[in-house]
């Protein structure tokens, strides 16, 4: 019985383990995450909606203050291949990419992942209602 409820704890502490390293989101765009070694540059949002549309935009950069940085050198690549692998499990389905575009539609909204500069690496995200 002992082993029982120590396996049982053991698996409990290592689930709560786990969910202590969550996806952190973007701002205002609950259902987009966040990648590692990114941050949002809030003063740059723009947020308009009602009932029946929105559309968001935040842009992100690279979180790099030296060369020293404990976060590799990121590029729109990576930044792809995150959210290729993230979104469809958020319901976003991919839908191509055209250049430095990547995009996503779901439940009548487009996303669209876009490059805006290379150094230092600063990328928008849009989500628009689709007309």
């Amino acid at each position: 019985m002992r082993k029982i409820i120590s396996t049982f704890i053991f698996a409990a502490l290592l689930l709560l383990a786990h969910q202590a390293k969550a996806t952190q989101f973007i701002d205002g765009m609950e259902d987009v995450p966040l990648p590692d070694g990114m941050a949002q540059i809030t003063q740059d949002d723009f947020s308009f909606g009602n009932e029946e549309t929105r559309l968001l935009e935040a842009h992100l950069t690279e979180i790099r203050s030296s060369k020293k940085s404990k976060y590799p050198k990121i590029t729109f690549s990576k930044i792809g291949n995150f959210y290729q692998e993230s979104l469809p499990q958020l319901g976003w389905i991919y839908q191509g990419n055209r250049g430095n575009n990547l995009l996503f539609y779901r439940d009548g909204e487009t996303l669209e992942v876009v490059r805006e500069s290379v150094s230092p690496l600063i990328v928008r995200i849009t989500v628009k209602t689709k007309p």
